[in-house]
């Protein structure tokens, strides 16, 4: 075997282990955590104690597309905080989360959106505290 039969193997041996560690890491990249969609045996802030906005989505917005969720968030406990969300934002949640006809939102001195609003047509007053959490009060 001559010098450049030798390169040839080395070569053809290192691209061997390339192409294996590549693929061999493939799945390990891919493994990942999805998050959405709660647990159907979830349970609301007011069972829990709290949101944990960063592990798990808030299980007490009411599904716009299923309007009898809304008692869901009856009760549920927002959570004091200074509140990054604009006047928009925050309406545009409330109406995302099935509430129609939102007037007078302000933001209390606790950090939590406030306002009147219609819900299955039905007057509600509504918060949203500074993690997106949405309650019917």
């Amino acid at each position: 075997m001559g010098p450049q039969s030798k390169e040839n193997t080395v070569n053809r041996t290192l691209q061997t282990l390339a192409i294996l560690t590549v693929l061999g890491a493939g799945p390990a990249l891919a493994q990942t955590t999805v998050t959405g969609t709660p647990a159907p045996d979830a349970k609301s802030s007011a069972t829990s104690g709290g949101q944990e906005a960063v592990t798990r989505p808030n299980t007490d917005r009411p599904d716009a597309a299923k309007p009898g969720t809304a008692h869901a968030a009856t009760g549920a406990k927002l959570e004091e905080g200074a509140n990054s969300f604009t006047e928009a934002q925050t309406h545009h949640r409330l109406t995302e989360a099935g509430y129609k006809d939102v007037k007078g939102l302000t933001k209390d001195d606790k950090g939590i959106w406030r306002a009147d609003a219609m819900l299955n047509g039905k007057p509600v007053k509504v918060g949203i505290d500074f993690k997106g959490n949405v309650a019917a009060q």
